[in-house]
C-alpha cells in the first residue's frame, strides 16, 4: 500500500520539512540532514500493491539506476546524489536541494528567457552531460522539467533515473522505450542501443524549446504522429518561428537534432565549441559576457591547464571580469592593493620607478604577490594597459576562502609563472653579463 508521510515524520535519518513535488510513482519532499546540517531534497518512490507489476519493475530499475550513482558524479552543474536506501514499502534517493524551479517554466512562448541565458544554460548541460559521459552514464531523458534553475539562476541536471552506466568494461542491459516522447532520438524512437549523441539530440530539442516556445514537431498531435515525425519529416526551422536569432544558433540546433547519428555532433566538445562560438554573435548584438563565456576563456589558457571542471566554474565565480582601455593605469606602484589579475586579452606594461621591467600578454597574471602576504600590501611595480585589455580581477581573500582543490590549483599555476620569470631574468642576465665581450 502507498505510504503518506507527516510533516512530523522522518524518512529514514531526515526529517521532512514539506512536499515539494510528486509524479505518477514518486513524490519529493524538503529534509533537513542532521548530521550535514543542510538542506536535502527526499525522492521517494512508493510501491503501491495495486500497481501492474511492469510499472514495479520500471520503477525499482529507475530508483537502481539513480542509487548507484550516490556520490559519482559530482559536478557544478548535476544535482548530486548524496544517500540512498531500500524499504519494504519504499525506496528512496536523497539528493542535493536546489532552490528553484525547472525550465519547464521557461519553455512557452510568453516565458522565454534571454538568447544569452539560453546559451549559457545549454552550454553547462553540455559541459555536465560530458562530465557524466566520461564517467560512463548516458542520461536518455533530457527534457526541460528535467534541467533545473535555480534562484541564482544557475543550471542543473537531474534525474538519472533513465540512464544507462557502463560498469568494468561491460554494458548494462538498456532499458527500452525509456524516455519523454517528445524529446526522444530517433534510435530510441526504434529502440536501437544509444550512446551519448542520444542525449545531445534531447539537448537540442532542448534549445529548440527555449528559443522558441515550441518543439520541432508540434504539429503532431498524436503520439503515432509524433513517432513519424521524429523519424522521418524536417523539423520546423528556428529561424521561421524567430527570424531575429543569430543564424548560427539556427545552424547549431538542426546539426544538434540531425535525425542520423553521423549529421549529428560526434561529440559533447565539438558541440561546446559551436555554442562557443554563438557568443561572440550575442555580444555583437550587445548581450554582456556570460558565465559559461568565461569558463571558455578561462579553459583555453595554459594558467589553468591543472584546474578541473568544478574548480575552473568557482574560478568563475570568484573572479570579476574588467575592461580597460589602452593607457590605464591598472596598478600603480605604492598603492594599497588587495588583488591579482589575469590578462584575458591584450597586452600590458611592467614598470618599476618608471623604468621598463617586463611585457605580460593573454595569459599572464600581475598582482599575484599579494595572495602570499598575510594582509593587504602596497604594489611593488606599476601595470599599464599598452592595448584594449580584458581580465579577470580576483581577491586574494576571496581565493584563500576557496576550496583546497582552487588554491591548489592557484599554487601550481604561479609556481610555474614563477620559474618562467626567474628563467626569462636569468637569460636576460646572462645577456648583459656577455654584452661587453662581443
Amino acid at each position: 500500500m502507498a505510504i503518506k508521510f507527516q510533516l512530523e515524520e522522518h524518512i529514514g535519518k531526515y526529517p521532512i520539512t514539506r512536499q515539494i513535488g510528486s509524479g505518477a510513482t514518486s513524490r519529493v519532499y524538503l529534509a533537513r540532514d542532521p548530521f550535514a546540517n543542510r538542506d536535502v531534497a527526499v525522492k521517494v518512490f512508493q510501491f503501491d500493491e495495486n500497481i501492474n507489476e511492469q510499472t514495479a519493475r520500471m520503477m525499482r530499475k529507475a530508483f537502481l539506476a539513480e542509487a548507484a550513482l550516490a556520490g559519482k558524479l559530482v559536478h557544478p552543474h548535476i544535482v548530486e546524489i548524496l544517500d540512498a536506501a531500500s524499504e519494504p514499502e519504499y525506496s528512496y534517493l536523497v539528493m542535493e536541494y536546489v532552490k528553484g524551479e525547472t525550465l519547464e517554466a521557461h519553455a512557452d512562448v510568453a516565458s522565454l528567457l534571454p538568447l544569452g541565458k539560453v546559451v549559457e544554460i545549454i552550454f553547462k548541460c553540455i559541459r555536465a552531460l560530458d562530465y557524466a559521459f566520461q564517467h560512463g552514464v548516458i542520461h536518455r531523458d533530457i527534457k526541460p522539467g528535467n534541467i533545473l534553475l535555480s534562484d541564482s539562476g544557475d543550471a542543473k541536471v537531474s534525474d538519472f533515473g533513465a540512464s544507462f552506466q557502463q560498469r568494468l568494461g561491460q554494458e548494462t542491459t538498456q532499458i527500452t522505450g525509456i524516455g519523454s516522447p517528445a524529446y526522444m532520438s530517433p534510435e530510441q524512437i526504434r529502440m536501437e542501443d544509444v550512446n551519448h549523441q542520444t542525449d545531445i539530440y534531447s539537448l537540442g530539442v532542448v534549445m529548440y524549446r527555449l528559443l522558441t516556445g515550441r518543439l520541432p514537431y508540434e504539429g503532431a498531435t498524436t503520439t503515432a504522429g509524433l513517432t513519424y515525425a521524429i523519424l522521418n519529416t524536417p523539423a520546423v526551422p528556428v529561424l521561421t518561428l524567430r527570424p531575429d536569432l543569430p543564424p548560427l544558433l539556427d545552424g547549431i540546433v538542426n546539426r544538434a537534432i540531425a535525425k542520423d547519428r553521423s549529421a549529428r555532433y560526434s561529440s559533447w566538445i565539438e558541440f561546446g565549441k559551436a555554442l562557443s562560438k554563438a557568443f561572440t554573435s550575442l555580444r555583437l548584438a550587445g548581450e554582456s559576457v556570460s558565465d559559461s563565456e568565461k569558463y571558455n576563456e578561462l579553459r583555453g589558457l595554459p594558467f589553468f591547464q591543472d584546474f578541473d571542471d568544478v574548480e575552473l566554474w568557482e574560478v568563475v565565480r570568484i573572479g570579476s571580469w574588467k575592461s580597460f582601455d589602452a593607457g590605464t593605469v591598472i596598478i600603480r606602484e605604492a598603492d594599497q592593493g588587495d588583488s591579482f589579475y589575469l590578462l584575458i586579452e591584450g597586452e600590458v606594461a611592467v614598470t618599476l620607478l618608471g623604468k621598463p621591467l617586463n611585457t605580460i600578454k593573454r595569459g599572464g597574471c600581475f598582482g599575484e604577490i599579494l595572495y602570499f602576504s598575510d594582509q593587504t600590501g602596497r604594489r611593488s611595480t606599476s601595470i599599464t594597459a599598452t592595448t584594449a585589455v580584458t581580465a579577470i580581477e580576483i581577491k586574494a581573500d576571496a581565493l584563500k576562502a576557496a576550496s583546497d582543490a582552487c588554491q591548489v590549483g592557484f599554487n601550481k599555476a604561479f609556481m610555474r609563472v614563477l620559474i618562467d620569470r626567474l628563467t626569462q631574468a636569468n637569460l636576460r642576465l646572462a645577456g648583459r653579463t656577455e654584452a661587453p665581450s662581443r
